[in-house]
């Protein structure tokens, strides 16, 4: 499925009210590495913002990070991030996935803490790391078997 054109990106935005965390995969479609979170007020100076890094990357799908309640059903925070959803698609033109996300702040906020990060650093890495562990599981879904199938 990839072969590694230069424009066969991956952008992973995880949704919040203050801030988007942003990752981004490289051209094989085989790591996601964090990128600096865009605000996420005002709407449409972050959607800009994201329709030009899209650009600038060589982005060809969006994955967007889909909350839901503990039961799998869906919450407030799951209407939120399909309305951006929605939104970024439109100033993209690009296709956008969702995947479920309920546990990547949980495993971004591990990493963190085992990495030492303090505090307040956490705080403002936490969005995009979510973002990437969003992406990496979105990719490694992607991955061709063993037997290359």
């Amino acid at each position: 499925m990839n072969q590694g054109a230069p424009g066969n990106r991956t952008l992973a935005v995880d949704v919040g009210t203050v801030r988007l965390g942003l990752a981004l995969s490289d051209s094989l479609g085989v790591i996601a590495q964090a990128l600096p979170y865009v605000r996420a007020e005002p709407r449409k100076q972050a959607l800009a913002e994201i329709a030009r890094l899209c650009q600038d990357k060589g982005v060809v799908r969006l994955v967007v990070g889909l909350p839901k309640a503990k039961s799998g059903g869906e919450c407030p925070a799951t209407l939120m991030a399909r309305e951006f959803a929605a939104a970024l698609g439109k100033a993209t033109g690009l296709p956008v996935l969702y995947v479920d996300e309920r546990l990547s702040t949980r495993q971004a906020e591990r990493v963190l803490l085992e990495a030492d990060v303090s505090r307040r650093k956490r705080r403002e890495a936490i969005d995009s790391m979510a973002a990437t562990v969003v992406l990496q599981s979105f990719l490694d879904r992607q991955a061709p078997g063993p037997d290359g199938a």
